[in-house]
């Protein structure tokens, strides 16, 4: 059977990158996807390959891209090495744009996505103990925090407010229940 690929959304704070390697320590699974950002390598966070533009454009141009989306001034991309885990059965999760789950919907034969939400305050002391924007850039975000899903996209909604083990804990419950 095919693996499922996982689309994990939310606004920026919220702890996409810490719930999804939470999620893959607890259970052997699930795969990473690692991403391609027009973005130096060493802006922290996540862990993904820092491309320029000119490269990343001629990646896209050889079709290395499973899925590949603009947001915030970046661009963004899967690698198309998702589709060999995918195919031995695993199940990839990513950190996903809300703009690119149509699309990643329609390019994925088992598709499910994960919203994560967290509490204002939470969110902007994220946003401002990781350093990289602006009080007005941290603004923008939060009050980007609410933005629907598109139409047609379901989704298991979570706050991670708290704990990040209970929320990883509990997006696995969703994924892996348990049969009778």
């Amino acid at each position: 059977m095919r693996g499922r690929f996982i689309a994990i959304v939310g606004p920026s704070g919220v702890g996409k990158d810490s719930i999804m390697q939470t999620m893959a320590a607890l259970d052997p699974r699930i795969v990473l996807a690692r991403r391609v950002i027009t973005r130096p390598s060493d802006a922290g966070g996540e862990v993904f390959d820092g491309v320029s533009v000119a490269k990343f454009q001629a990646l896209k141009a050889a079709e290395a891209f499973a899925l590949s989306w603009e947001a915030h001034g970046l661009h963004y991309a899967i690698p198309m090495t998702v589709d060999a885990h995918l195919q031995d059965g695993r199940d990839v999760l990513a950190n996903l744009s809300r703009a690119a789950l149509i699309r990643a919907k329609d390019r994925f034969e088992r598709f499910d996505v994960i919203n994560l939400t967290a509490e204002r305050d939470v969110l902007c002391a994220r946003l401002a103990a990781r350093g990289r924007e602006t009080a007005a850039q941290i603004a923008g975000r939060l009050d980007r925090a609410a933005t629907r899903l598109p139409d047609g996209i379901v989704a298991l909604h979570l706050d991670n407010s708290g704990p990040l083990e209970q929320t990883a804990q509990s997006a696995l419950d969703h994924l892996y229940p348990v049969r009778a």
